[in-house]
């Protein structure tokens, strides 16, 4: 759990809102906004997206080419966010997303980073032993499979899209949806059926 901020940031804060405020760049609306829209997002958004795109093919190829217009027609505000990527998850290849410098995030879709993805260990082992962490999350892929580490930054965030489970052909999007989780995602664990 993150560390309540200091007065000291606080303030901080204030100030430099209260600066960006009074040289027009930003109004205290489109801060409330911002602020309602963060606070909204979670990893069920990313999960409705996942489990459209497992049943209408048209959503699908929409979301592997252009992340933030399927969030968009989603019904999540982009604006201000930069580019989502999305790394579709096949028989060959599985996507682990990390952020090697600090905790960038698709925030919009995913909603708060949690703690463990900011961790210096998950971005340092992330990209050492991708297998090794993966299978402490319970995630062992058959040796064929490769595993693609992908950096997610200040300028384009990434999301997983990972492979739709054996025995949900028959599920709507909402069950589907269900399976889903915040982790798989990020490529760490994989949606299970039962």
């Amino acid at each position: 759990m993150a560390a309540p901020p200091t007065a000291e940031s606080l303030a901080l804060l204030e100030r430099f809102t209260a600066a960006l405020k009074a040289r027009g760049v930003v109004t205290e609306a489109e801060i409330a906004d911002q602020v309602a829209r963060t606070d909204r997002a979670s990893p069920e958004i990313g999960a409705r997206m996942v489990a459209r795109a497992w049943t209408d093919p048209a959503f699908h190829a929409l979301m592997i080419r252009d992340g933030t217009e399927a969030a968009e027609r989603m019904g999540v505000s982009m604006a201000g966010a930069p580019p989502l990527g999305v790394l579709e998850d096949t028989e060959a290849v599985h996507h682990l997303v990390v952020c090697t410098l600090c905790s960038c995030y698709p925030r919009m879709v995913l909603g708060y980073p949690p703690h463990w993805y900011k961790s210096a260990a998950y971005r340092a082992r992330a990209v050492r032993d991708p297998r090794g962490v993966l299978a402490e999350w319970g995630t062992v892929l058959p040796a064929g499979v490769e595993v693609r580490v992908v950096d997610s930054t200040a300028d384009y965030r990434w999301m997983v899209l990972p492979r739709r489970p054996a025995g949900t052909e028959d599920w709507d999007e909402a069950r589907l949806a269900a399976i889903v989780t915040r982790d798989a995602l990020v490529g760490v664990s994989l949606p299970r059926a039962g």
